[in-house]
Formats: structure tokens, sequence, C-alpha cells
């Protein structure tokens, strides 16, 4: 079977699952796909991992300005075979913060190039969507380098005294890199509260400050006197710490589904 005759069977299961009322409910930042029949996560994940896996086949569906094929892309693609010449080509993919979301959740963090794509999507200049991406995946990979922890805030500071609507984004991206580096071992929390403890006070790094506070008392990790004592000199954050999905919207805003998806 061709490529065009698999996705259109894997797109007839997605029809099958078509919800209009989960997809008029989606809140996401970015660009929406030019097609969405509105079909949840879990069972978007469920069909795709049905397929087997076929990279060819899924940037074949990358391509495609439909919703639950792109996301699909992501679960058949071969993890092996994403090298340092394709990170422009799945960078491109990224329309927006659900697609960024689930890109790390069930691909970029199983790439065995993960470090330089994390040292190429957290430059300054790669925009939102790829540092997102990358700060997101970089939380899930098998052993998290200290050494992203300094670049990590430097994207939630940059973000936040440029005053992008996705700021916040970002702080919890770099939140739970945070949290992954520092509930491992003493050197890499030490990383983690020298490189938190360089942002300051605008909203998105108060909120980062706020969110460590929280996890590290919840993973039981003992938080130094100094970082401590910062919290107190901090305003309370401006955004709702827990769902992602609880945060303002604005009129591009689409899918922030990515708070407990990405636990998953």
């Amino acid at each position: 079977m061709d490529f065009t005759s698999r996705m259109a069977a894997l797109l007839g299961a997605f029809r099958r699952e078509r919800n209009g009322a989960v997809a008029d409910s989606m809140r996401f930042y970015g660009a929406p796909c030019g097609l969405n029949y509105g079909v949840s996560l879990p069972t978007l994940r469920t069909l795709a991992r049905a397929e087997a896996a076929d990279h060819d086949f899924a940037k074949y569906l990358w391509r495609q300005d439909v919703r639950c094929l792109r996301l699909a892309a992501l679960h058949i693609a071969d993890p092996a075979r994403l090298t340092p010449g394709e990170f422009a080509f799945w960078g491109d993919g990224l329309l927006n913060s659900e697609i960024a979301a689930e890109a790390a959740f069930a691909l970029l963090s199983r790439i065995g190039a993960f470090p330089e794509l994390f040292a190429a999507w957290i430059a300054p200049d790669a925009g939102w969507l790829r540092q997102y991406a990358a700060l997101m995946a970089a939380a899930r990979v098998p052993h998290p380098s200290p050494a992203w922890a300094v670049p990590a805030a430097a994207v939630v500071h940059g973000a936040a005294a440029a005053s992008i609507p996705e700021a916040h984004l970002l702080a919890h991206g770099a939140v739970a890199l945070f949290t992954a580096l520092g509930t491992r071992n003493e050197e890499n929390r030490q990383a983690v509260l020298r490189a938190a403890g360089s942002l300051g006070q605008l909203p998105a790094e108060a909120c980062v400050h706020e969110e460590l506070a929280w996890r590290l008392e919840v993973y039981g990790c003992i938080t130094c006197s100094r970082f401590s004592s910062s919290f107190s000199t901090l305003i309370r954050c401006s955004y709702p710490t827990r769902p992602l999905s609880r945060h303002n919207t604005s009129p591009r805003q689409k899918n922030i589904s990515v708070g407990t998806d990405m636990m998953l």
C-alpha cells in the first residue's frame, strides 16, 4: 500500500473518532492546522501506536496540514533516524504549542542526537516553539545534563523581558527541566539553584520561582536557604500554576493540553 492509501486509511480511523465539542474546547498558542477532527490525545495516541514504525511515512504525514496526521507522525517516526540533518524539517512543522509538546513527549526525547537538538533549538534566535519543544523534551530524556539549566533560564528571561505572550509556556518548560534535573543528585540540584537564582521578578520568572518552590518540596528536595529566601521577595505568579489548560488565552490561542499529557 502506498503512502497516500495508508494515509487515507489512518485518516478514516481518525474521522470515526471525531468530536466537535472537543475541537471547540481546544486551546493552544500558535497557528492552527487546516483540518481538525477534534480527536482527543489519548485516542490519537492509541490509533497512531497501532501503526508500525515507518520514518518515511511519518515524514509524509508530517507534511500534511491535518492535526491528527501531524500528531500521529510523531508516534510513527523512528527516533534513531532523526539526525541533525532533519532538525529543520521537524522544527518547521511545529505550528503550535500542542504539536511542540507532543513532539517532545513522543519523539524528540528519544532521539540519540538530542544534545545537538537542544543546543540548536534553545538558541535565542530559534523561536519560542522550538525552545518550548526542546525544554519539554529535555525534561524527559533519561540523562538530562546540568549544563542545560543555564540556557533554559536564559530563554525564560529573554521571553519575559520581551513580554511575549508565550513566556509562561517557556517558564513551565524550564520548570519541567529544572525539576527533572534537581531531583537526580546534588550536583544537578546545585546547577538548578544557580540557574533559577539568576532569574528576576518579571511574571514568567516569578512563575519559575514559585513552581520550583512547590515542586522541589513535593519531591523531597531541600532548597538552600539563600534560594528559598528569594521567594518571599517575588510577586505571586500571574498565571495559574497547574494545569496549563487554565491559563488565560487570547483569540489566537488554541489547545494548551500539555501539562498532564506530558506526564503520561
